[in-house]
């Protein structure tokens, strides 16, 4: 039995029925990663002594007819800063590459009380800044599509797994579009939930009013399982927000008809590739087939979004990774005389040349004299951003978008062009100010290279955006394909 080819869903059905073991499926997915990883470079640190141990529970629970978890003993990865007990915590950076943390992430606590496996951490771009996963300090991840590409980033660790088929769930984290994104280059569903809506507790932060934790998978119905683990409120983190349960996968089914979509024609422009507009074109086609209502709108700030986004984020970016400083815990330089040069040396030697460049960023924008005229200026822009998405969701069910604006790029093609590296960031980085929820589903191909759907909801509409990708995704008449993990150039 092929079991990598399952979905979350269908593997999860066979070891409840005890067609497969969980102990089986691991060992399936950890030779999986042995076969491909050296061409991949997906992970940092696997967890194989854990997750075997882990399934063998979930087994004798089975066994024993004892009531199992909504995980039922899946396989998952994590991205490697979401803090685990006992295993490696290392954001992609010298500066923790030996970190331990001593306790769970909440959403860690989550997965592991619904029965699910870590089977390992993923490679991410350094402390979550960059967009290709490319600044990670121990390795380039490649995208399954073509190894020569960039799998996306910061989360392209967790996508390419899915994509590959390391493993049929992954989490990610995303500040303005880093579990959209990559999915949308690796050809994957990933979710970015409403801010609140996940608890924090636990992820090392990169910006703390944008970050939000949310599942990769292979398709729309995983995504909502793995939600469903996920979401709900937490007493230790002060953003989370109480509201009732909800099951994301109890109203996938149902039909879209009168469904009211807004296309904003400020994500249509000119920066967005040709190519990859007609296949979100024809999508939105597809979509007007089952019934939904589609109409172009405006977004009129969305041109201030960008540089709104770099600002507010690299300044609190600036303000939460001061705690790195070589003294309680991190790297430590070996180098120094006095307290000032620890810190100096610490920080210089332990942080890579793009974290460096946003704390340098964040710290002039917050500096007294810059405040004004930046930081606080652009909270008035997001106030207006999120003021646009306010008022069309008074009209509008869904807005719908490009995921990204261009194709996976080469590797080392942008890594040393900062600005034209954010540029993948613009179609994205708007919900994340706003605080609404989206996510990507891929809508077929160009070049080979897939192409993603962005699909944007309002704040705790989760169930509305993944009906819609639901629908799409059982009518989209796509031959979605599995990743040949070979490089246009040598064949490998």
């Amino acid at each position: 039995m092929d079991l990598i080819n399952l979905s979350a869903t269908e593997l999860k059905r066979k070891i409840l029925n005890k067609e497969i073991s969980s102990k089986e499926a691991v060992e399936c997915y950890l030779n999986r990663i042995e076969e491909v990883e050296d061409k991949i470079d997906a992970f940092i640190t696997l967890n194989k002594d854990e997750a075997l141990k882990a399934a063998e529970e979930v087994d004798r629970k089975i066994q024993n007819g004892e009531e199992v978890g909504m995980l039922s003993g899946i396989p998952i990865a994590i991205k490697d800063n979401i803090s685990t007990k006992g295993l490696k915590t290392t954001c992609g950076s010298k500066m923790l590459e030996n970190y331990i943390p001593p306790y769970d992430a909440t959403v860690i606590e989550n997965i592991r009380k619904e029965d699910g496996i870590i089977i390992g951490k993923t490679n991410m771009d350094e402390f979550a800044m960059g967009s290709s996963t490319e600044t990670s300090y121990f390795k380039t991840t490649k995208n399954p599509y073509d190894l020569n590409k960039v799998p996306g980033g910061s989360s392209g660790g967790s996508a390419a797994a899915v994509a590959a088929c390391d493993v049929p769930l992954a989490l990610g984290s995303e500040t303005g579009g880093s579990i959209r994104q990559p999915s949308s280059f690796c050809g994957v569903v990933g979710i970015k939930p409403t801010y609140g809506l996940v608890s924090r507790y636990g992820v090392v932060s990169y910006a703390s009013s944008l970050d939000q934790v949310g599942p990769f998978a292979k398709n729309v119905e995983d995504a909502a399982l793995l939600l469903n683990v996920l979401a709900g409120y937490d007493k230790k983190d002060s953003t989370s927000i109480s509201r009732e349960k909800v099951d994301y996968t109890k109203r996938l089914k149902e039909d879209i008809k009168g469904m009211k979509i807004g296309l904003p024609k400020e994500y249509f422009t000119e920066y967005v590739d040709e190519k990859v507009k007609n296949q979100v074109l024809e999508a939105v086609e597809v979509l007007k087939d089952l019934g939904a209502e589609v109409e172009e709108i405006s977004l009129p700030h969305t041109e201030y979004a960008l540089a709104c986004y770099y600002i507010i984020a690299n300044g609190e970016a600036s303000s939460n990774l001061s705690r790195f400083d070589g003294v309680n815990f991190g790297y430590r330089s070996a180098e120094y005389s006095n307290l000032e040069e620890l810190y100096k040396n610490s920080r210089s030697e332990g942080f890579g040349e793009e974290v460096k460049r946003r704390i340098m960023v964040g710290t002039y924008v917050l500096s007294s004299g810059y405040y004004d005229a930046y930081y606080r200026k652009a909270q008035e822009v997001r106030t207006l951003i999120k003021n646009d998405f306010d008022k069309a969701f008074e009209k509008y069910d869904i807005i719908l978008a490009p995921t990204s604006p261009i194709l996976p790029f080469n590797i080392g093609e942008k890594i040393d062009d900062p600005l034209a590296m954010y540029m993948s960031d613009i179609l994205t980085v708007s919900v994340n100010l706003a605080g609404a929820c989206a996510l990507s589903v891929p809508c077929g191909y160009v070049d080979g290279l897939p192409v993603g759907l962005q699909i944007i909801g309002n704040e705790f509409e989760e169930e509305k955006i993944l009906r819609l990708a639901y629908n799409y995704e059982k009518n989209r008449g796509i031959d979605m394909k599995i990743p040949s993990l070979r490089s246009e150039e040598n064949g490998l």
